[in-house]
């Protein structure tokens, strides 16, 4: 059999071998009518698609203006350059909350990932780049883009779960400031395991202002609350909880239990170690660039777009053990 040619694709759809070219290589120029009919032709004579020669480039955009995610985002790097290595791509990265504006940076760029961009006109400039673009965050429901991320959903149910198991029957998701959308699947996940279970409450601790912890939780002491389970939302709000429950002489994990979220730099360092949910930042880049390399050189590969889950995993350290016979503050100890 004949090698299939851009020129054999055009003639069978009776469009011009440039447009053949731009509509196959994702580039604009083609109405999507006519992309949709050479992308079925080219398939169906079993034209293989190639990464164009010209760029190797995949623009990698980082947004994490408060820097929550600073580590996770580091971890994905990582996994992106391993990849890119392997597979002959180069990695830029644009971090979008301190480096220049996002206009022309994709000008030259083969491909695009955007890593948590939640800013609505960065994703639209992104959108409108004409490139296949990864992302990894929250995108709009059923929007028709490739999705990479955590499990953060069966993360609050199976740390819901763990602590139910270890007897703990009043438990507090320190969700902290704002309402991040990661936040409240982890709540979710939680929510969805205990609420069938009679006798067991679940508190959901917010608050408005920095360092707002302690009169937060206070203020729930308040109502009548014995809590001895804590799930945090990251890392960093977990320390915040060890250091209140220390400074009320509460011992960890004797009268109370406290999981983290994030398994970054201070859950291995505290004492007593921090039991935390893991999150896969190095194995989700990886994830990324392999899941955009399909979509770049894989005429097979299909159409659907594409929520993939990296399982994260639940770390039991010395910060969590079984629930007291009593709570602290029933035995005058706080």
């Amino acid at each position: 059999m004949s090698k299939v040619t851009l020129r054999i694709i055009a003639e069978k759809c009776g469009i011009s071998k440039y447009a053949v070219s731009r509509a196959l290589a994702g580039k604009d120029g083609v109405s999507e009518a006519n992309r949709k009919r050479i992308i079925e032709m080219a398939d169906a004579l079993g034209y293989q698609r190639q990464v164009p020669a010209r760029s190797r480039e995949i623009v990698a955009v980082f947004d994490d203006p408060k820097h929550v995610n600073a580590e996770l985002h580091t971890q994905i790097l990582g996994g992106l350059q391993q990849e890119a290595a392997r597979l002959g791509y180069i990695i830029r990265a644009h971090w979008l909350h301190h480096s220049a504006p996002l206009d022309g940076i994709f000008e030259d760029a083969l491909a695009g990932i955007a890593v948590n961009v939640s800013n609505r006109a960065a994703r639209e400039v992104i959108q409108k780049a004409g490139i296949k673009v990864v992302y990894t965050g929250w995108l709009d429901p059923l929007e028709p883009a490739d999705v990479v991320g955590g499990a953060d959903h069966e993360a609050g149910a199976a740390v819901a779960r763990h602590l139910v198991d270890l007897g703990h029957r009043d438990i507090v998701y320190v969700h902290g400031i704002g309402d991040l959308r990661g936040r409240r699947e982890r709540f979710y996940g939680m929510r969805e395991v205990i609420e069938p279970m009679p006798g067991i409450a679940l508190h959901d601790l917010r608050w408005t202002e920095p360092g707002g912890y302690s009169d937060a939780f206070a203020q729930l002491l308040e109502t009548g609350a014995r809590p001895t389970g804590f799930f945090c939302a990251h890392d960093g709000l977990a320390l915040n909880v060890v250091t209140e429950a220390l400074t009320r002489g509460w011992r960890i994990p004797q009268d109370i239990s406290v999981i983290g979220f994030g398994d970054f730099n201070a859950a291995r360092q505290i004492r007593p170690s921090l039991s935390t949910v893991r999150t896969k930042g190095y194995e989700m880049g990886q994830s990324l660039l392999i899941l955009l390399h399909h979509r770049l050189t894989d005429a097979h590969w299909p159409d659907a777009s594409m929520r993939i889950h990296v399982l994260n995993e639940l770390m039991i350290r010395s910060s969590c053990g079984r629930a007291p016979l009593a709570h602290p503050l029933d035995r005058g100890q706080g």
